[in-house]
């Protein structure tokens, strides 16, 4: 099974506004950051935001963060929403012509292959996956929590 780029970019975006937590995140950033087209990252943000895990905020100093804390996001969540089927062999879908698909092996050991698969990702937060040891500060060109320029704009805004 390999998963889609949307999917994969799903998981950076949501991994940047973690990383970059209590801050707006920009598109165009995050696009430079990934070296990914700002149209591209705009399409996969549409599902993020319907399913609750992006918020948007419109406006010249707008941008997008989490909606909600990235220890309740989990890989799971987001595989469930930005891929369209999990069909790892003909005999997944309903309308197979197997004769064999009440009594094939393959299929119950390929369901219990992809569950395995699903429990694993259910197991994985973004918080895990941002971790200061992770470095993904520093690789995705970051302010550390607190720090930066965007850390004192905040402070000063908040004033």
């Amino acid at each position: 099974m390999r998963l889609t780029r949307q999917t994969n970019y799903a998981i950076r975006i949501l991994m940047y506004c973690a990383a970059n937590d209590g801050r707006l995140s920009r598109i165009p950033e995050i696009a430079a950051s990934y070296n990914v087209s700002e149209l591209f990252l705009f399409k996969i943000l549409q599902p993020l935001v319907e399913h609750g895990f992006i918020t948007t905020v419109r406006g010249r100093n707008g941008g997008v963060k989490l909606a909600k804390p990235a220890t309740d996001i989990t890989l799971f969540d987001v595989v469930r929403v930005t891929e369209e089927g999990f069909s790892m062999a003909e005999c997944f879908d309903a309308d197979s012509d197997c004769p064999l698909i009440d009594s094939c092996g393959l299929n119950a050991s390929l369901r219990k292959a992809l569950n395995a698969f699903f429990e694993v990702l259910a197991g994985v937060s973004i918080a895990s996956l941002t971790t200061p040891e992770s470095d993904i500060h520093r690789r995705l060109g970051l302010p550390e929590l607190g720090t930066g320029p965007a850390a004192i704009t905040e402070l000063r805004q908040a004033s």
